[in-house]
């Protein structure tokens, strides 16, 4: 996204950056895009790096659609590394060969190879957004997804006068792909990132950066939408504004019942819309976004990300001056209470349809472990604590994904030894999840192991953070699905009392529960949509390291319950 100075009335930087939702005299479209993924010179830092783009441009383009419409994005690869794109929060119904994870739903795009997503956004309206979903790719490739009502309807609140995506983003002085490979190999975890960005610039506080800082304008009095994306890769991240308040609308685009606040807390693949009045003395203000760190003792990028919201009326500065903007004051980095007084604050904005009657009831844990090394193995290949190697699961099993088919294709095509549906509804050790784990249980076991569901199934899903290592906030995301997170609290869940806690009338509706550190948090959804779909923390370290599991939904009755038949240029494997 470019910079542009409002003080020089860069027009088209307004038209760039803000859009204005409207109304065409059409009904639902099918919106065509080409992306070419390739390598572009980039500079951030100080330093040029050849950085894995999608047409040239990073963040990479927004996509812009109504509620009702089809999408049918051409992904051609001419980048040194497999690739896919996975379409963060759209529902996929009956199109999972669509959804985008690498050997879940499909073989990844090889090397000069091309592949065409195709489907249609139902019911689903705010912000989403899309990513690469192959290694650690999507630290660079990435941008968003707009949904707009359907024509002819309009938001659940005052109409914005303008609306802006943010990115937020995380940079590394480096390719994140040999980050990546280096931790995988060594075991250890891996380096943090050196710069958060917003709409890919890192902005004032860092070397080199803030000629580049983001602008966005206001005029005095307009009140303007703000679709915040968090597409860091390892850091749930705090937001703010200085001396201006959100009006919290919607969130991984569902709406909300609107309320108040000075900080949001976004959580790697969550997305919150907010409104914004313009309504402080003409100015310039800090855009800021920060870590919420909430592993203890664990090392994190403590730096701030910054973009400036400017007043068209601001003064400008003298020639070679600069106009310091209004300073931005955000919570602590391990500030708990305050992500906690976000998260616990949304609400759906009338009564839900949340399932009542449960056909599964599912309690998983989540979180880290570590490996002991066989004996006579290299130290080299040993860096995590005590010459380990670091792992994560899901109920002591950490995901393995496959090499020779994906999940789905196995799936649909009936192929035997890829996977096996034994997924444990349950920790198959019982233990004080958040306190003093005994080290006997911080081995997980390897495996590809999914849990199957009917179609049309009511799903309970207990999400079970472990101190194992360390307890830590981890944003789990389910693909092909939204779900209701009904209720969320600290310690171990029990079913006796917290049951009680159950928000039933008008939960929110969301993609990426942020599991509270050192907590649980409770989520109900129906299995009407059938397909393997991946569930994963959005850490991406986490997920690199195992933590991770599937659901097989089967197919119910007729062709509208059923999965649609693979495209003919689903890549091979």
């Amino acid at each position: 996204m470019e910079t542009f100075s409002l003080c020089s009335f860069f027009l088209l930087g307004l038209v760039l950056l803000f859009t204005n939702a409207v109304p065409s005299l059409v009904d639902a479209k099918t919106h065509y895009h080409d992306f070419v993924v390739q390598a572009t010179p980039v500079k951030r830092l100080c330093k040029n790096h050849n950085t894995i783009t999608v047409n040239g441009q990073y963040p990479g383009p927004t996509l812009e659609v109504n509620n009702g419409d089809s999408l049918v994005v051409s992904v051609v690869n001419r980048a040194q590394y497999n690739v896919t794109i996975h379409w963060h929060g759209i529902r996929q119904m009956r199109t999972a060969w669509a959804d985008g994870p690498e050997f879940v739903t499909q073989c990844p795009i090889r090397p000069g190879g091309s592949y065409t997503y195709r489907f249609t956004i139902e019911g689903q309206e705010g912000t989403l957004w899309w990513h690469a979903h192959s290694s650690w790719l999507r630290a660079t490739v990435y941008g968003a997804l707009i949904i707009h009502p359907k024509e002819g309807s309009s938001y659940p609140f005052p109409k914005p006068k303008r609306e802006a995506p943010l990115l937020l983003g995380e940079w590394w002085d480096a390719n994140p792909i040999d980050v990546v490979r280096e931790a995988t190999r060594t075991g250890a975890a891996p380096n943090v990132s050196d710069a958060y960005t917003i709409n890919g610039q890192p902005g004032d506080f860092y070397n080199c950066s803030s000629t580049d800082t983001v602008v966005v304008p206001v005029d005095s009095g307009e009140t303007n939408l703000i679709r915040v994306i968090n597409a860091a890769m390892n850091q749930q991240l705090f937001f703010t504004i200085a001396n201006h308040k959100f009006t919290v609308v919607g969130a991984d685009a569902s709406y909300l019942k609107p309320f108040t606040t000075s900080v949001i807390m976004l959580g790697p693949g969550q997305t919150t819309d907010v409104l914004i009045t313009a309504n402080q003395p003409p100015a310039r203000y800090y855009i800021a976004a920060r870590a919420y760190a909430s592993a203890q003792g664990a090392p994190f990028d403590n730096t701030t990300t910054t973009a400036i919201l400017e007043y068209k009326t601001a003064p400008c500065p003298a020639k070679g001056a600069s106009a310091k903007p209004v300073s931005a004051s955000l919570p602590a980095f391990n500030d708990t209470a305050t992500a906690t007084a976000f998260t616990t604050a949304l609400q759906s904005p009338e009564k839900a349809p949340v399932p009542t009657d449960i056909d599964e009831s599912l309690f998983f844990t989540v979180g880290l472990g570590l490996n002991r090394c066989p004996s006579g193995a290299k130290s080299s290949t040993c860096q995590g604590p005590n010459g380990t190697r670091f792992a994560a699961s899901m109920n002591n099993v950490s995901f393995v994904l496959p090499s020779n088919f994906s999940l789905l294709q196995a799936h649909q095509q009936g192929i035997p030894g890829v996977f096996t549906t034994d997924f444990p509804a349950s920790p198959p050790v019982k233990f004080d999840y958040t306190g003093n784990v005994s080290r006997s249980l911080w081995q997980p076991v390897p495996g590809t192991k999914l849990y199957k569901l009917k179609y049309g199934a009511r799903v309970q899903l207990v999400l079970q953070g472990t101190s194992i290592f360390t307890a830590e906030n981890h944003p789990i995301h389910l693909h092909g699905y939204d779900f209701y997170i009904i209720a969320e609290g600290f310690g171990n869940f029990d079913p006796k009392t917290d049951t009680s806690k159950f928000n039933l009338v008008d939960p929110p509706m969301r993609n990426t529960a942020s599991v509270p550190v050192g907590g649980w948090a409770a989520i109900r959804f129906v299995a009407d949509n059938p397909g393997v779909w991946l569930l994963h923390c959005h850490l991406d370290v986490h997920i690199t390291w195992g933590l991770a599991t599937a659901f097989l939904v089967e197919n119910g009755v007729g062709e509208l319950q059923s999965l649609a038949v693979p495209p003919a240029d689903l890549p091979a494997c």
